[in-house]
């Protein structure tokens, strides 16, 4: 008789050289700690945060052999050797020829927005990004979300509920014109929607649309990867192809592309942007010297650029990038034995808390989402960030809050930094305050920013 094929534990790819001590509080520390942050999880103190599930932007654990490239780094003010290896690793997985560094992400969203929005354009895309849709506005443009329906289902199991919706491109490019759209931006895997990808299929069909209106595609790369092993993992013809050729693929076919280099490329800082259109190359090297630096630094050091260079390398590999989207999938599998509401299907770099379900009594003026995060970390000095209303801002024609179908808790897994026990811990944690969920009470506004509220505002409890 054959023998029962057992299912196999898995483990990270990496054992621990080196440990950082994180300081335990009580409930009582942690009351005051959030009334003196204004209730915001932004603005509490790193040293009081037990579990730091804010983000996974620049605070994921670099490796050995990143921390070694750092020894090398050539601090040249113009044409540092890490520039061109960079440079190189760019052309090589990511398959553009022109590249321009600047020290994270939205520099370079501010860029190529300049360079390729005029006031009154449309940027249609698959869903907004706050700091993304706030450099387009600036620019003078008018975000226009694409997405399919499903993505502001959180419950709904589409496995790439990032997708472009035709139809609806269709219409806004009937509506305004294919000339007042300077680009549609696509993102992948969709923060804003639960860390759900793309397939390869839509984004072809969106290329050829593209093409046929003669309108530039463009991609925010910086979840590239989680976005290629869905790809790999549920699309037809994929499962036997490498991340790194599934990445290169999805960049064929768009003009060009932004990264904010603290997430794929498991840095503590950096960005860049990259395109095959040699015009908006000149014009963005020129542009990077008046806001970022040189155009071979653009505001890094060159330790932080052999970082990335070998960051790219590693960012590719199939254990590293399953690790990081199976940490998620195990968070989400025991947070589902508590039967919390949480978006459907897991996503990739983060738990998404469907806030809207949790705290059905509090009304999203009172925002739902924001009250969720301060009650887990009161509980448990777990840190997570809102996802909802705050986040969405205000129409800046009207002054009035957006109000965004999902009204989200996320919970971002840094790279290669926490353990098994640690999600145990958050599963707990958001299980104990799920429990007594009919007690909290919402918040109210006490400050308010003009822009990107959600860094920086206070509240205070209704």
């Amino acid at each position: 008789m054959a023998k029962k094929v057992v299912k196999r534990s898995w483990a990270e790819p990496f054992k621990i050289k080196v440990v950082e001590p994180i300081k335990m509080t009580t409930r009582e520390y942690r009351e005051k700690a959030a009334k003196e942050a204004g209730y915001n999880t932004f603005l509490m103190k790193s040293e009081d945060v037990y579990i730091d599930l804010l983000t996974d932007s620049g605070t994921n654990a670099m490796s050995d052999y990143q921390w070694a490239g750092m020894m090398l780094g050539d601090e040249a003010y113009a044409g540092s050797r890490n520039f061109y290896y960079l440079w190189d690793n760019v052309k090589k997985y990511y398959g553009m020829p022109y590249f321009v560094p600047t020290h994270q992400g939205r520099a370079a969203e501010h860029m190529i927005s300049k360079i390729l929005i005029k006031p009154g354009d449309y940027v249609p895309g698959n869903m907004y990004f706050t700091t993304t849709r706030l450099h387009q506005e600036l620019a003078g443009a008018t975000f226009v979300d694409v997405i399919i329906d499903e993505a502001h289902e959180s419950s709904n199991e589409h496995p790439f509920k990032g997708n472009i919706d035709l139809k609806k491109l269709e219409k806004l490019v009937k509506e305004v014109g294919a000339k007042n759209i300077p680009y549609i931006s696509m993102a992948g895997p969709v923060n804003m929607a639960g860390g759900q990808p793309f397939s390869m299929k839509n984004l072809i069909d969106v290329y050829e649309f593209a093409k046929k209106h003669k309108i530039k595609l463009w991609f925010d790369a910086t979840r590239a990867t989680e976005n290629a092993f869905f790809i790999k993992e549920r699309e037809k013809g994929y499962a036997d192809k490498t991340i790194a050729q599934i990445l290169k693929e999805m960049c064929s076919y768009f003009d060009g592309l932004w990264v904010s280099a603290k997430k794929d490329l498991m840095v503590n800082i950096g960005g860049f942007l990259a395109t095959k259109n040699k015009k908006v190359y000149e014009e963005a090297r020129n542009m990077v010297v008046i806001y970022e630096g040189l155009h071979t630094y653009g505001g890094l050091a060159g330790r932080d650029m052999e970082a990335m260079a070998r960051g790219i390398e590693e960012m590719v590999e199939y254990e590293n990038i399953r690790m990081r989207v199976k940490q998620v999938e195990y968070a989400g599998i025991q947070l589902a034995k508590y039967k919390i509401p949480f978006v459907q299907p897991i996503g990739g770099h983060a738990i998404f808390l469907d806030a809207k379900k949790i705290l059905s009594h509090i009304p999203q003026e009172q925002f739902p989402a924001q009250t969720l995060a301060t009650e887990i970390f009161i509980d448990s000095g777990v840190r997570g960030m809102e996802r909802g209303i705050v986040s969405s801002g205000r129409d800046p024609k009207t002054g009035e809050n957006r109000k965004p179908k999902l009204e989200l808790v996320r919970l971002t897994f840094p790279r290669r930094v926490y353990t098994q026990s640690h999600i145990d811990v958050m599963v707990e944690s958001v299980a104990e305050v799920y429990e007594n969920r009919k007690k909290v009470k919402g918040l109210k506004f006490i400050y308010e920013p003009k822009y990107l509220r959600f860094f920086q505002a206070k509240f205070d409890r209704v």
